[in-house]
């Protein structure tokens, strides 16, 4: 019976994270497949491996949020089963409002989903106070001030290229002299807010040295590299008029193309950052879900997200990006603004600092979020286009129903499923 109820819920948590992957994953590969850094084939192989990686390596803490401090747990410890039951609908109410949404070609907010979802449960379940309303107003305002932290990012950084690059006389001189400066601070990013937690693992203690020295050390090699692979690449560009026939960056200028280069890698940051943040939209209420069944009892303070888990979450959010993703990629990187390569980079490396930031603070903020609003910045201070404000509106009205529309699948579908698993005595007796 237990194998049976963790594989049933182990379906659900897959099935979220299918359609979070179909969805929500559009947000790191969009910018690039619309300023032509990537095609669609292979933004799908590069999101696919970078957002498994940040889901195992970086997931723990955003889950943990979700599982322990949206709902006060310790009003279900004389009842675990309503918390189980509520965890189930959770899962598949956000499928089913992703599903949706996917289908339009709308970019919505999986952490609205999951949030309202476990909010309009345990409402229903407990009542009002079920609900810990401090914390959901800090995810609240973290869904406020992202856009605007990754739109303010991204302008400051796409107005400084501008000025010391782009308008230039000389260009290329000046992308030269940049190239350190741009491979430093993109390297930063990942390496101030990620290495360190990755490097805090048992097995670096082990090490001869000391490994908060690792983060430094590896940001800069990597800086190293990439500047000198950078000037290569311009020089082998710039000494010929027209690259490769096969190149998806043809069209651009040769400082368009070597920042088309960058971009591939700042896609890779935004694909890590939304694996780790948004993989526990998926397998939160799995951990949550796995730990009564096996205890008989709710997590109450901290949940330890077993890495079995975590492996079900990255694989199920890149075989929904692989199957069903193409269609809201078109959305966020088409049909906003038009980028290139430069616009898109700063979009990009504005939404991963965001994004990473709130991973390592636990907050499940939204990457459409952060991305939409680097986008729509980026466009307003280019004065030879428009934000189509049309899409932003859609995608604005998306993000503003999936928190209470959430909230009611999640009443409504834990109301049937108590009933259903009730009489049918579908988990462990011991449980319910």
């Amino acid at each position: 019976m237990l194998l049976l109820s963790l594989g049933l819920t182990a379906i659900l948590a897959v099935y979220v994270a299918w359609n979070l992957g179909a969805n929500d994953v559009a947000n790191s590969m969009g910018t690039s497949v619309g300023s032509k850094a990537l095609t669609l084939q292979q933004a799908l192989v590069v999101a696919g491996v970078l957002e498994f990686t940040g889901a195992v390596l970086f997931g723990q803490d955003v889950s943990e949020t979700l599982a322990t401090k949206v709902v006060n747990p310790a009003l279900f410890e004389e009842t675990p089963q309503l918390l189980l039951i509520g965890m189930i609908a959770v899962l598949l109410s956000c499928g089913l409002w992703l599903q949706i949404a996917t289908s339009q070609g709308l970019p919505v907010a999986s952490s609205h989903a999951v949030v309202g979802a476990i909010a309009g449960f345990s409402w229903v379940a407990v009542g009002i106070e079920a609900v810990d309303w401090t914390n959901i107003g800090r995810i609240t305002l973290a869904w406020v001030v992202t856009p605007l932290v990754s739109g303010i990012l991204a302008v400051g950084l796409y107005s400084l290229l501008k000025y010391s690059i782009l308008e230039q006389p000389n260009p290329i001189e000046k992308l030269v002299e940049w190239i350190p400066w741009l491979s430093a601070s993109m390297l930063s990013v990942f390496g101030v807010i990620v290495l360190p937690t990755i490097f805090a693992r048992p097995f670096f203690a082990t090490l001869p040295f000391p490994a908060h020295d690792l983060p430094i050390a590896t940001a800069a090699v990597a800086a190293v590299i990439l500047t000198i692979v950078s000037w290569r690449q311009l020089a082998q560009n710039n000494s010929t008029e027209v690259p490769k026939s096969g190149s998806n960056l043809q069209l651009y200028s040769p400082v368009e193309r070597q920042l088309g280069k960058f971009q591939v890698l700042s896609a890779c940051f935004v694909a890590f950052a939304h694996g780790s943040n948004d993989v526990g939209n998926a397998i939160a209420p799995l951990a949550a879900i796995t730990y009564i069944i096996q205890t008989g009892s709710v997590p109450l303070d901290s949940l330890s997200i077993p890495l079995w888990i975590l492996l079900l979450g990255g694989a199920g959010i890149v075989a929904g990006l692989a199957v069903l993703g193409k269609k809201v990629i078109s959305t966020v990187g088409e049909n906003i603004i038009t980028l290139q390569p430069s616009s898109g980079f700063c979009a990009e490396i504005a939404t991963a600092t965001t994004i990473l930031l709130a991973s390592r603070a636990g907050l499940p903020v939204s990457t459409s979020h952060a991305l939409v609003g680097a986008v729509v910045g980026i466009g307003l201070i280019q004065t030879q286009q428009s934000v189509r404000f049309q899409t932003v509106k859609s995608i604005a009205l998306a993000w503003l129903i999936t928190l209470p529309v959430a909230a009611g699948l999640g009443a409504i579908i834990f109301s049937i499923a108590q009933s259903f698993i009730a009489q049918t005595n579908l988990f462990l007796p011991g449980v319910l």
